[in-house]
């Protein structure tokens, strides 16, 4: 077996992962003249934010969804080149379709006034609570960023000055739900603004208040596309990530981590054992702890705790090449008429429901690239239970298949079977096979109130020196904008235990082709 071990006074770091958090982790340290040593499972970089590409056809595997570009913007910067530089993006308006199968719809837009009259469309008098609703989340974002920018590594850091100013404003103990009947009384105007729970894998119904912020920041900051889908964001790290020195290696698993005590001092790989002074880890959390850790190494976190903790729903997929284009919008959200009874079979009974909540990404109509001239990629997504015994889906996937197929018909797509010229369909059995996501769960640990902030799983793993965390399984939590975040903390603590300032200047040789400047002012809009 090959052996690979740091220089002397070089300091060498693993990631394990190149999903968005450990590029962007890759990027951050190679910055800051780190040596680096990228190491991926998959043929492929980009984790869960990779993409499918099959004749002609380009879909994003996971996130579609493009919010908040500011913490990815210094990303970029601190690697001497811009976002705007890297990856072009369109801004959407309208954002999104909801449509309810209660009856009605938005289309949602950041224009207030046009926003106004489509609230008052569904519910006259709740259109003047939405100013009033950007109003009161503007001062709660304000509020919450050094939170939020800030690692918490026991409760003491719950009594820092910043967070206890910011407390009253949060109501901890209320729902997203229960938060936004101040501002809207009509049940299908709350759930505009409160369907963004399930980017955290969530209920409305139970999740905190706080992420209330996540439905501004689609209005605040908007929703873009980037040109060929969200895995053009990764690919444009893994660029940046080579051209700074880092290591990449595809296709070659990691099968333990390597200590000294308690102290993390590499890995092995079927390939190689690589020695470093610091290991990064962007793997599914609960997974790569079985996995990669001796429970007997782990004390809070042990395999029998990870059993006993919540976590998200998962996903049932469907990536759909089809023969003709769809005047229609570029994100469709369709609720459930029942969409409590919706929630409850994915979160109480694991059982699969009639009526299904689903989501439709139509690309086409804003990026002809992602597919063959006269073609489409549809793609579809709906939330389901994580596994559990109640499903078996070798059994069950081709029932929902067929439902899902008549679903997508109620969002304006018709009996588009015919039509299909290419499929691939991920259930959470293969999320969690595959994918090696733990119980298929795709938005990692629930985001419950006792699984937040120092309740995670900590940026500067507790359990172990020198391993760091990165991705949703750790604070801030899920979405690509916290991932990103994750990424700049850990790497902050990371750095600062090896006593390595942060990043001064660009490096040489990679500045960017365009100033850095506002991504909304730089990206038109559609």
């Amino acid at each position: 077996m090959k052996k690979s071990r740091s220089s002397g006074g070089e300091k060498h770091v693993v990631v394990i992962g190149a999903g968005p958090g450990g590029l962007a982790s890759a990027v951050l340290l190679a910055s800051a003249g780190v040596r680096v040593t990228l190491v991926e499972r998959l043929p492929v970089m980009g984790g869960r934010t990779s993409a499918i590409e099959a004749r002609g056809y380009r879909f994003d595997l996971g996130p579609t969804f493009f919010l908040y570009p500011r913490v990815l913007q210094e990303i970029f910067r601190r690697a001497g080149t811009s976002l705007e530089a890297e990856v072009p993006m369109t801004r959407l308006d309208p954002q999104y379709r909801i449509q309810f199968g209660a009856g009605g719809r938005i289309d949602a837009t950041p224009d207030p006034e046009s926003m106004e009259a489509q609230i008052a469309r569904i519910s006259p008098a709740d259109a003047p609570g939405f100013r009033r609703f950007l109003q009161d989340n503007r001062t709660k974002l304000a509020r919450m960023e050094p939170c939020l920018e800030s690692p918490f590594s026991g409760w003491r850091d719950l009594l820092r000055p910043e967070l206890l100013r910011v407390l009253p404003s949060l109501h901890p103990f209320q729902s997203v739900d229960g938060y936004l009947r101040r501002f809207f009384k009509d049940p299908r105007v709350r759930l505009a603004f409160c369907f963004q729970s399930k980017y955290l894998g969530m209920s409305p119904f139970r999740c905190p208040s706080l992420f209330s912020i996540l439905s501004f920041l689609e209005y605040e900051h908007g929703v873009f596309h980037p040109t060929g889908g969200c895995a053009s964001v990764t690919e444009a790290l893994a660029r940046v990530a080579q051209r700074l020195g880092v290591d990449i290696r595809l296709g070659e698993p990691v099968e333990e981590m390597l200590f000294a005590g308690r102290k993390a001092v590499g890995v092995r790989t079927a390939q190689e054992t690589i020695h470093a002074d610091a290991v990064v880890m962007n793997a599914d959390f609960a997974r790569g702890m079985q996995r990669l850790v001796p429970d007997a190494l782990r004390t809070r976190w042990t395999d029998r705790r990870l059993a006993r903790k919540k976590f998200s729903c998962s996903t049932f997929m469907m990536y759909l090449g089809v023969e003709g284009t769809f005047d229609l919008p570029h994100h469709t959200i369709h609720i459930a008429d029942d969409y409590a009874s919706n929630l409850a079979d994915i979160e109480d009974r694991h059982v699969l429901s009639q009526d299904p909540s689903f989501y439709v990404q139509n690309a086409c109509v804003t990026d002809p690239s992602l597919a063959p001239r006269g073609h489409s990629t549809l793609y579809v997504l709906a939330p389901v239970t994580h596994q559990h015994a109640n499903i078996d889906w070798a059994r069950e996937r081709e029932g929902f298949r067929r439902l899902m197929l008549r679903q997508i018909a109620r969002a304006g797509y018709g009996d588009i079977e015919g039509r299909i010229r290419y499929e691939r369909v991920i259930t959470p059995a293969e999320w969690d096979r595959r994918y090696e996501i733990h119980l298929g769960a795709t938005f990692n640990l629930a985001h419950s109130l006792d699984q937040m902030l120092h309740l995670r799983p900590q940026n500067r793993f507790e359990d172990l020196d020198r391993v760091y965390l990165v991705g949703g399984g750790t604070h801030p939590g899920s979405g690509l904008p916290v991932i990103f975040e994750s990424a700049r903390i850990s790497t902050r603590l990371l750095l600062e235990d090896l006593q390595i300032e942060g990043v001064g200047a660009a490096p040489a040789g990679l500045q960017a082709a365009s100033p850095v400047g506002s991504l909304e002012n730089a990206v038109p809009a559609v």
